[in-house]
């Protein structure tokens, strides 16, 4: 009975098999069923994958199969062609050309500086010795790369045949993986050779072989050639200097255009770090560290008091007090513009898809376009000075606010909320009530993120004049002062720490007092 249920079971799997492979379907029949019976590695050898290489993998639409053994063949096939024909020693030998001609010229004005007596002449003989000896040197380095070659040759082919014979032992252990995918997702999975894959495949080594080994070996293609190798001319002055003075144009038309706009943000940023830099650098140090620890300690505790009158103190000790406080109204200025608009930016995007899928292409440039790029517009439209510095800041450090708050919304359950409804809330009520208060956890965190990422920025937006620390660390880099840009940065993560247990300290501490139930 056992017997006959197996071979009920192995033929169905024959069968399954067959119709996934199509062709030498008994071969791939025996070597599926080996590789599943197999305990540890099944040693299964496939001799047209091990011929046709990255080839095999395309016609049965092994696609991730194909890229990593192309492009690991075309390492072992430049590694060939620089042995065989890649001339290794060609730059050698050129300067050694132009050190002969160079010493040939030395004895030639030696020679009539002889004839004329010009008491001279002995420097031209000695200028000429001295390219002698290292035209020799350089004799010696051309031999030694030209012997090199029959090195690289020798690893190249061996690489190239180690490799086919991993695609041997490797392709039906992959193929297997796409059966089981096929048996998992038969209307996405590949099946069976196609010519069709097989031809994008043999176009594809067609146009990507060929001219790298071209590239690396026979040598650098013409200089009068090389912009138009793809039919394109791709030269710096044909699209890149008339598309950067179009840019120019652009942004002095909108700078003049728009600068009462321009003006009015840079007032109003002014207003805000004038405001805070009147109580943390105007007031005496002393008031203002004894403030700062009271809070500490009556929004986040003892411990967390203690390490923030622990900092403040090595701040003032050091005479890093002023521009401390220099950057933390500038953080402060930056944090709050980035919480002002960040959150109720989160809570639409977490309330509307659409909305956050048109703006997620916006957010990813914002975090990941380099900072130097977009300090490049702030300064056309803004100048330079600290409004400029917190709105570059703005720029780099709104994105993590804004995320987290709209996971944060999306994360809140459906049943809440229907149980809310349910029990008359309206929309307001059941955004302030139920799903800000849920979302808090990851709110906080994108809070907190968001001032850690603008303390960052603050030895970048030093570049454009907003001063602080930041102004220390970029002077301590400009003279290698390595004492100084130690403390400057231990300032500035001081700083950050503090606004940071301060914050998150007060959160648990309200958390645990509310108990699970809020």
């Amino acid at each position: 009975m056992r017997e006959t249920e197996y071979s009920e079971e192995s033929v169905k799997l024959s069968g399954s098999i067959g119709s996934f492979v199509r062709s030498r379907q008994e071969y791939y029949g025996r070597e599926f069923e080996k590789i599943q019976a197999a305990e540890q590695f099944p040693w299964s050898w496939n001799t047209m994958a091990a011929l046709a290489g990255p080839l095999w993998g395309a016609s049965r639409g092994l696609w991730g199969y194909f890229w990593m053994f192309l492009i690991l063949e075309v390492l072992a096939l430049v590694q060939i062609g620089r042995g065989w024909w890649g001339d290794l020693g060609a730059d050698k030998l050129a300067r050694l050309e132009r050190l002969t001609r160079k010493s040939d010229e030395f004895m030639a004005k030696y020679d009539a500086a002889l004839l004329a007596g010009d008491p001279d002449a002995e420097s031209y003989l000695n200028r000429a010795e001295n390219l002698d000896k290292i035209a020799v040197q350089v004799a010696e380095e051309a031999a030694l790369a030209a012997e090199g070659a029959t090195t690289i040759l020798l690893v190249g082919i061996a690489l190239l045949i180690g490799l086919r014979l991993i695609q041997g032992f490797y392709a039906n252990l992959r193929y297997e993986k796409q059966y089981l995918n096929w048996r998992a997702n038969p209307s996405r999975t590949a099946v069976g050779v196609s010519w069709v894959r097989a031809g994008l495949g043999s176009l594809l080594w067609l146009a990507i072989v060929p001219l790298t080994l071209y590239r690396f070996t026979v040598g650098k293609i013409d200089p009068e050639l090389e912009p138009y190798v793809a039919g394109v001319p791709i030269e710096k002055g044909s699209y890149y200097a008339p598309m950067s003075d179009w840019l120019d144009a652009g942004f002095d038309w909108l700078s003049v255009e728009g600068a009462g706009v321009f003006d009015g943000v840079v007032a109003a940023i002014s207003a805000v770090v004038g405001a805070l830099e009147t109580v943390l650098v105007d007031a005496p140090w002393p008031v203002v560290m004894t403030v700062i620890v009271v809070v500490a300690w009556r929004l986040a505790g003892p411990r967390v008091a203690l390490f923030t009158a622990a900092a403040l103190a090595y701040l003032a000790l050091f005479g890093l007090w002023e521009t401390s406080m220099v950057t933390v109204a500038l953080l402060g200025a930056a944090a709050f513009l980035c919480v002002l608009f960040g959150i109720p930016l989160g809570i639409w995007f977490g309330k509307n898809q659409r909305a956050y899928n048109a703006a997620q292409p916006v957010l990813d440039f914002m975090q990941t376009m380099p900072a130097f790029v977009y300090l490049i517009p702030i300064i056309a439209f803004f100048g330079t000075g600290k409004p400029p510095g917190v709105l570059a800041t703005l720029v780099f450090g709104m994105p993590p606010v804004i995320r987290l708050t709209a996971l944060g919304i999306r994360g809140v359950p459906e049943s809440t909320k229907e149980a809310a409804i349910a029990f008359g809330c309206n929309r307001w009520t059941l955004l302030k009530d139920v799903e800000i208060p849920l979302a808090l956890p990851s709110i906080m965190t994108g809070i907190n993120q968001t001032i850690l990422m603008c303390l960052s920025m603050v030895v970048i937006a030093s570049l454009i004049g907003a001063k602080g620390l930041g102004q220390d660390v970029l002077i301590a880099l400009q003279y290698a002062a390595k004492g100084q840009g130690m403390l400057a940065g231990l300032a500035i993560l001081f700083c950050a720490m503090v606004i940071d247990r301060i914050i998150q300290g007060h959160y648990k501490r309200s958390t645990t007092r509310q108990g699970p139930g809020g």
